[in-house]
C-alpha cells in the first residue's frame, strides 16, 4: 500500500474499514523467529542467490553505497510530492537516519527535531533488474524487527520493504502504479501487525482496485516487533497461471494470480526488473486509514526498524 499518489490518502481511508473486515489473524503465519539470525541463510534449494547484503561493518557506519542509494527530501526529482502519499518525514542520508548497528544490522530511525519536523530514511537498490526469469522464479527476502512501538506511542510510524519496477526510476514513480509495485511488508501506527499488497493497472480504480490494491489484508504478528521475523515474495512463472506468493517466517499467507487481472496489467506490472526499497515514513495514507495520518505529542521518536539482511535469488 505504498503507493505512489497522493489522492490515495482519502481513497485509503475510505477502504480501511474494507481492509479491517479481514478476520485479524486469520491467515497468519507463524510466530516470529526467537533467535536472531547471525547472517543470511541459503536461498532455498534450487535458488541462486543474485544479491545480498547482511549489513556487516561498525556501528554509526553508513550503508554500502556499492549496494544501494539514499532518496533524499520529500519526493523523486520531478515526482508527486510527499512521496505521493502524504507521509511528512524529510529522508536523509545522515546516519542519524540510516546506520549500521555493528551488530550485523541496519537500522533505519525516525527523528523528531527541535522545530517540531521529522526525518527518516529511505533506500534503495542500485540495481534495478531483480526479475524472474522466463518458466523461473524470482524471490525477494529480508529479516527484520519492526519498531518497537505502540499504538500509544507509535502513531504515524510506516515501515516498509518493497518494489518497484524499473521504470519508475528515470521518471520519479509518474507511471505508478502501471508499472508495479509489490509490498513486501508494511505495518503501521505500531499495530501488532503486518500487510502485503500488490499495485497494478490505472488509478483510481482499475483491475487491480488502486488506490488500495490487491492486498492481503492485515496479518496480525504480536512478536513482530520484539523479534525478528523473515518476510519474502517469489514471483513465480513457472506454474501454469504465474503468481506471486507472500511468506512471512516460511509460511505462505497471501497468492496474487495472473488471472486475476487481465494480461496486458499483469504483464506491465510483472515481465520487467525491480529494485527493492526499505524505508520508515512518517504518517501519510495508510497510517491515516487506521488513525495515524500524523505523529502525534505521544508518538516517540527513535525506535528504528531493523534489518539483519536482504537476499534476492532466482531459480530456473
Amino acid at each position: 500500500m505504498q503507493g505512489r499518489t497522493l489522492r490515495r490518502t482519502a481513497a485509503i481511508a475510505a477502504a480501511a474499514g474494507i481492509a479491517l473486515l479481514v478476520p485479524f489473524g486469520a491467515t497468519a503465519a507463524a510466530s516470529a523467529e526467537e533467535a536472531v539470525p547471525a547472517s543470511a541463510p541459503a536461498p532455498p534449494g534450487g535458488f541462486t542467490r543474485v544479491f545480498l547484503d547482511d549489513f556487516d561493518g561498525p556501528a554509526g557506519s553508513g550503508i554500502d553505497r556499492g549496494n544501494w542509494i539514499h532518496q533524499i527530501g520529500h519526493s523523486y526529482p520531478g515526482g508527486e510530492p510527499n512521496w505521493g502519499t502524504g507521509e511528512i518525514a524529510s529522508h536523509t542520508d545522515s546516519t542519524e537516519n540510516v546506520a549500521l548497528d555493528g551488530q550485523g544490522n541496519l537500522t533505519i530511525t525516525p527523528r523528531k527535531q527541535a522545530d517540531g519536523s521529522w526525518t527518516s530514511g529511505r533506500i534503495e537498490t542500485q540495481r534495478t533488474d531483480f526479475a524472474a526469469p522466463a518458466g523461473g522464479v524470482l524471490r525477494v527476502e529480508a529479516s527484520i524487527k519492526q519498531p518497537d512501538v505502540t499504538d500509544a506511542n507509535g502513531m504515524g510510524y510506516w515501515p516498509a520493504f518493497w518494489m518497484l519496477g524499473d521504470a519508475a526510476r528515470p521518471v520519479g514513480a509518474t507511471n505508478w502504479p502501471g508499472i508495479g509495485e509489490i509490498d513486501i511488508l508494511e505495518s503501521v501506527n505500531g499495530r501488532p501487525s503486518h500487510f502485503g499488497a500488490m499495485h497494478c493497472g490505472v488509478a483510481p480504480g482499475g483491475p487491480c482496485n488502486e488506490f488500495t490494491g490487491l492486498t492481503s489484508g492485515e496479518q496480525s504478528c504480536d512478536g513482530c516487533r520484539q523479534s525478528f521475523s523473515s518476510y519474502a515474495v517469489e514471483y513465480d512463472r513457472s506454474t501454469a497461471v504465474e503468481e506471486i506468493r507472500w511468506y512471512r517466517d516460511g509460511v505462505n499467507y497471501f497468492t496474487v494470480r495472473a488471472d486475476q487481472v487481465d494480461q496486458q496489467t499483469w504483464d506491465s506490472a510483472t515481465k520487467h526488473g525491480y529494485f527493492v526499497i526499505l524505508n520508515v515514513a512518517m504518517g501519510g495514507g495508510f497510517p491515516g486509514a487506521f488513525g495515524g495520518a500524523l505523529p502525534n505529542d505521544q508518538t516517540e521518536p527513535g525506535h528504528p526498524m531493523v534489518v539483519d539482511y536482504v537476499q534476492v535469488s532466482t531459480r530456473g
